[in-house]
């Protein structure tokens, strides 16, 4: 968690706090989608994280993205912005956020897989059709977005 929402969270406690985020839907050669399995819900997710105070989305996503994967963005496209009542989340520890996610799409990388061990429990390439189904909630719909995209490209 940034230094920031930290801070915040000494005024506010755990009532609901506005985060942004910055994502990365990292797609390999054949298509398939990295996903990490959390720490924390053990659910499966994209890799991303909370932008710190003046930080550029740009570069929160490749931060983010290196740290819970060891994965070097060589560049990014913004996919979306998401927010809404599914970005809503409750954090086992009881922080309540109502997150904006920007997400970017990275098909140009470098680096080796290595999870980071506090945060991942796993991170796998994942085809279209055989996206997991226990998704942590507020990736959902991007997900579904990307599927949607992928599917399209494929008629084309």
């Amino acid at each position: 968690m940034s230094d920031y929402i930290m801070s915040l969270r000494k005024t506010v406690g755990h009532r609901p706090l506005m985060q942004t985020g910055a994502s990365v839907l990292v797609v390999d050669r054949e298509g398939r989608l990295l996903l990490e399995k959390r720490a924390d819900t053990h659910d499966w997710s994209y890799p991303g994280g909370s932008v710190e105070l003046y930080e550029k989305t740009e570069d929160a996503a490749a931060r983010e993205l290196e740290e819970e994967t060891g994965i070097i963005a060589l560049s990014l496209k913004l996919f979306g912005v998401y927010s809404g009542e599914e970005l809503h989340f409750v954090y086992p520890n009881g922080d309540e956020v109502s997150n904006i996610d920007i997400v970017y799409e990275c098909r140009e990388y470098t680096g080796f897989l290595k999870g980071q061990a506090e945060e991942v429990e796993d991170l796998r390439f994942f085809a279209p059709d055989e996206i997991p189904e226990n998704l942590f909630f507020p990736v959902r719909r991007p997900i579904a977005d990307w599927i949607r995209k992928m599917k399209e490209a494929e008629r084309q």
